[in-house]
C-alpha cells in the first residue's frame, strides 16, 4: 500500500513537472511564434488546414507577433501606412519549415522599412498527397482575403501591398489579386507550381490581370514548374530549366528533384544582396538570346534592360504599356550570387569555305589574370566578310582587358580540323556599354 502511494506520488510529480516544463515552452512559443515545424510523420498521417500570420517589422525583426484573424488592428507592430510585404510558401512533403526563411525575413527587412507578413499555412501543405495541397490554396486565399479587407479598413492600400509567392504560394497570391479585381500593387511568382495548373484558364491560377504588376521568375519549367508566360514579365534563367549547378542524376537524392525548383527563391534572395545587378533580355526564346538576337536595350533607356528579382518594379511603367507578356531570359553561374557578366563578340573571317564550330573566349588583363568561357553551346557559321554576332559571359569580369584569345573547334572526333582566319574581331560588354 505504502508502495503504490509513493508510486502515485512520483507520477503526479512527474506530471507536474511535464506540465511545467511545456507550459513555460508554450509561453515562450507564445511571446515568440515560429513558423510551424512538422515532419513525415505529419504529412504520412495529414494535416487539418491551418493558416497563420507572421509579422515581422524593423521593431521586431527576431521575434514575430502572430496576427489575431478576427482582430488584426489589436496588433502591437502593424503600421498600415508602411509597404506590406506577404511571404507565401508551397508544398511542403517532408514539413519542415522552408530552407530559405531566415534569409527572405532578414534580407526583406533590410530592403526597406516595411510590414512583413510570413503565411504560414504548413498545416494543410504538409502531405505526401500533393493534390490535397492544392485543394487548399483557395482555402489559403480566402483566410488571406480576410487579414487583408481588415487591414484596408485600417488605412491600408491595395497599392502598396506585394505577394511573393514560391510554388503553390504563387497561385495563392494570384487567387487573394483575382478577388480584389487586379488591384494588389505587386505580385511575384517564384517558379509558379505547374502540375495541376497548366491547363487552368487564367481565373484558375496566376495571371498577369491579378495585379498591377506580376512578375515571375521559372527555373523548373520541365517538372515542377510552369512554362507558359503568366506576369507581366517572365523570367527564364537559362531557358528556364536545367540550372547550373544542380545536379543532373536522380542518385543525387532529393536534390535532384528540387533543386532547379528552388533555385528561383535562391536567385531573388540574391536580388535582395544586391552584389550585382542580374540584367535579363527581352526575347522571344532562348535560342534567339543565345545567338545574341535580343540585346539592344534601347526601349528602356535611360535605364538599362531589365533587372530580375526584387527591383524589377523599377521597369514598370515600361513594361505594363505591353498588350502582351515580355519574356526576358539571361544565364547565371552556378553559385551565389548568381552573377554573370556578358560580352557581345564580333567577328569577320577571311576563310573561303564555310567553317562551322564552337569558340571558346579567354580574356587577360593587365596583371595577367585570365577567365574563360565557352561562347556558346549552339554551333555558329561563318562566311567569308560576314560578321557574326556570338553572345558569351564570363563568372567574373575584368575592368580593363590586355589580351583576347579564341579557341575554334568542330567538336568532331573524326575528320579534318579546321582553322579559323579571323580578319577582325571586337568585343563589347553588355553589362558596361560605356566601355
Amino acid at each position: 500500500m505504502l508502495r503504490i502511494t509513493f508510486l502515485r506520488f512520483c507520477m503526479l510529480k512527474l506530471c507536474f513537472f511535464i506540465c511545467l516544463v511545456y507550459g513555460v515552452k508554450s509561453d515562450e512559443e507564445e511571446k515568440c511564434p515560429e513558423f510551424t515545424d512538422l515532419n513525415i510523420g505529419n504529412a504520412l498521417s495529414g494535416t487539418e488546414l491551418h493558416v497563420q500570420l507572421l509579422l515581422y517589422t524593423r521593431e521586431n525583426p527576431n521575434c514575430s507577433e502572430r496576427l489575431i484573424e478576427h482582430n488584426v488592428t489589436a496588433s502591437e507592430y502593424l503600421n498600415t501606412s508602411k509597404k506590406t510585404v506577404f511571404v507565401i510558401h508551397g508544398f511542403r512533403p517532408t514539413g519542415s519549415p522552408p530552407a530559405w526563411l531566415g534569409d527572405i525575413k532578414e534580407l526583406l527587412l533590410s530592403s526597406g522599412d516595411i510590414n512583413l507578413i510570413i503565411v504560414d499555412w504548413n498545416r494543410g501543405a504538409t502531405t505526401v498527397i500533393y493534390t490535397t495541397a492544392v485543394e487548399n490554396c483557395r482555402k489559403v486565399a480566402e483566410t488571406l482575403k480576410n487579414y487583408v479587407d481588415q487591414m484596408l479598413a485600417d488605412g491600408a492600400s491595395l497599392d502598396s501591398m506585394h505577394m511573393i509567392g514560391v510554388s503553390l504560394g504563387a497561385h495563392i497570391a494570384g487567387f487573394v489579386g483575382h478577388k480584389y479585381d487586379g488591384k494588389l500593387g505587386r505580385i511575384t511568382g517564384l517558379d509558379p507550381a505547374g502540375p495541376s495548373f497548366t491547363r487552368e484558364p487564367p481565373e484558375g491560377r496566376l495571371d498577369r490581370t491579378d495585379a498591377k504588376f506580376v512578375d515571375v521568375i521559372h527555373t523548373d519549367t520541365d517538372v515542377l514548374g510552369f512554362k507558359k508566360p503568366l506576369g507581366t514579365i517572365d523570367f527564364y534563367p537559362n531557358g528556364g530549366m536545367d540550372q547550373p549547378g544542380c545536379p543532373q542524376t536522380v542518385f543525387s537524392g532529393l536534390q535532384y528533384f528540387k533543386c532547379d525548383h528552388q533555385r528561383s527563391v535562391f536567385l531573388f534572395l540574391s536580388s535582395l544582396k544586391r552584389k550585382c545587378n542580374i540584367i535579363a533580355y527581352p526575347c522571344d526564346s532562348y535560342s534567339d538570346y543565345k545567338r545574341g538576337k535580343c540585346v539592344d536595350c534601347e526601349a528602356f533607356q535611360p535605364m538599362s534592360c531589365p533587372v530580375m528579382g526584387y527591383y524589377a518594379d523599377s521597369w514598370k511603367k515600361h513594361l505594363i504599356l505591353k498588350n502582351s507578356p515580355t519574356k526576358a531570359y539571361f544565364d547565371t553561374s552556378d553559385n551565389d550570387p548568381f552573377c554573370m557578366y556578358n560580352y557581345l563578340l564580333y567577328i569577320i573571317t577571311w576563310n573561303k569555305s564555310i567553317r562551322r564550330g564552337f569558340i571558346k573566349v579567354k580574356i587577360t588583363d593587365y596583371a595577367g589574370n585570365t577567365i574563360e568561357s565557352e561562347v556558346n553551346s549552339e554551333v555558329a557559321t561563318f562566311q567569308q566578310y560576314k560578321r557574326v554576332k556570338i553572345l558569351t559571359g564570363f563568372y567574373r569580369d575584368f575592368d580593363k582587358i590586355s589580351k583576347i584569345s579564341l579557341t575554334f573547334s568542330t567538336k568532331t572526333l573524326i575528320g579534318p580540323k579546321y582553322k579559323l582566319r579571323i580578319l577582325q574581331m571586337r568585343l563589347k560588354s553588355l553589362n558596361n556599354p560605356e566601355r
